[in-house]
């Protein structure tokens, strides 16, 4: 099976250099272990089923000897046995040189059942199903970075080849990379449907040993995804579950499960971004409700590309989901994150995309090009907003945007005269 190139692969090697050890941390079936073994020169897998009592005992009770084997080593699954963080630990400081091992976990750790956090000895990266570059459906004719990095870049009649019912297949399917080997369309949307039935049934409960109700977690991701790009409140989440559920669930049940989720890396959402542009209490700080795939939300909602083909107002919803994932793959780093700003006044960008290098840019998504002049006025908007604050704040000056962009649905990228860029998400690349 020929592999992909993942967007990831760059920051991998760049902390093997100078890091003694790198946990890559994400969603299963996102391409984690794949994308580890391109780098590394002896594996093993902690749920081998022929070999994995065998390492569980090693564990116990040597498990210096599991870390024996060429470098980089890569350790799959390694929250199996969690002793193996503190002895991979131990044996870089022994050996105090760069890329020697290479974990991978899709759900994050007890904290207590390490005993040190691994800061200046293990860098840790996250991994995201793939993006449409990744997937090779972007044409990448748009490169984020080149955005940021040349202000004269030329992105006038660059093109998409994905048209919406394309768009709107993709986000069904997802970035699940085994669904791109999947024998026919129908094959590649069970992906999805599986992932979300054995997270409610499995893994969230296996994840630290307590046991949930599968029917509880399926309406709380339904509830999720009911409010997807939305700032419910957990407050109206919880009442909807309820309602949903017809049983009692407290407000310390639902956070439990929502804390379990997102420890799968399942549940992500989107915090706000609070500069103080205008008074505190008018901005709003409630986190963006969202998952690490859209394929989640429509595989939880048991919608289909011929049903959302007649509701592109849901559609909308989802679309943004992919547009959040894919901004994620294309600014790998250490400090790189999404935020959104949304105010009392209705002032709003759908994403702020923060380089880890300080610069950032002020994004809306809009399907349709009827959409477009809206956009583009809340992030002029907000754009001069910032301007106003920094001419009457000489101490304290907030940096403005480095980037006005639009993300689309559509085919045509290009330039608007007021600076703002207008880009398909079908040619954009990191």
């Amino acid at each position: 099976m020929e592999y992909l190139k993942r967007t990831a692969d760059v920051m991998l090697h760049d902390l093997l250099d100078a890091f003694g050890a790198v946990l890559i941390e994400g969603p299963k079936w996102c391409g984690k272990t794949t994308t580890a073994e391109q780098a590394a020169r002896s594996v093993i897998k902690m749920q081998d089923a022929d070999m994995r009592d065998e390492y569980l005992s090693t564990a116990m009770s040597k498990p210096s000897l599991l870390l024996k084997g060429d470098t980089p080593r890569l350790i799959d699954e390694w929250q199996d046995a969690p002793v193996i963080w503190d002895a991979v630990r131990t044996m870089v400081d022994s050996r105090g040189e760069p890329g020697l091992f290479i974990l991978t976990g899709s759900n994050a750790v007890d904290k207590t059942k390490i005993r040190h956090s691994g800061n200046g000895r293990i860098a840790r990266m996250s991994m995201l199903p793939m993006s449409l570059w990744e997937s090779e459906e972007s044409t990448g004719e748009v490169s984020l970075r080149r955005l940021f990095d040349d202000p004269s870049y030329d992105i006038d009649g660059c093109r998409s080849r994905m048209t919406i019912e394309e768009l709107i297949f993709a986000a069904c399917r997802g970035g699940w990379p085994g669904s791109l080997n999947a024998r026919s369309k129908q094959a590649q949307l069970l992906i999805a449907r599986n992932y979300v039935r054995t997270v409610c049934s499995e893994d969230i409960s296996r994840i630290d040993g307590k046991r949930r109700s599968s029917k509880l977690a399926m309406n709380i991701i339904r509830s999720y995804a009911r409010n997807i790009s939305s700032l419910a409140k957990k407050s109206t989440m919880l009442a909807d579950v309820v309602a949903s559920q017809e049983v009692e669930c407290s407000t310390d049940t639902y956070s439990d499960y929502v804390g379990a989720l997102e420890r799968l890396f399942v549940v992500q959402d989107i915090d706000a971004w609070c500069p103080a542009i205008r008074s505190k209490t008018v901005i709003r700080s409630s986190p963006k409700r969202g998952f690490c795939d859209p394929s989640i939300a429509v595989a939880a909602l048991g919608l289909t590309p011929d049903a959302l083909t007649t509701q592109l107002k849901t559609f909308g919803f989802i679309f943004e989901q992919m547009c959040v994932r894919d901004l994620r793959a294309y600014t790998q780093g250490l400090y790189s994150h999404v935020s959104y700003y949304h105010d009392r006044y209705g002032l709003e960008a759908d994403f702020v995309l923060h380089l880890d290098d300080g610069r950032y840019a002020l994004i809306e998504c809009k399907l349709g090009s009827n959409e477009i002049e809206e956009g583009a006025q809340h992030l002029l908007q907000l754009k001069e907003l910032i301007s106003k604050h920094n001419a009457n704040e000489q101490q304290m000056p907030i940096r403005e945007p480095d980037l006005l962009i639009i993300l689309t649905g559509g085919m045509m990228a290009y330039t608007r005269a007021d600076g703002v860029k207008i880009v398909p998400l079908g040619c954009l690349k990191d």
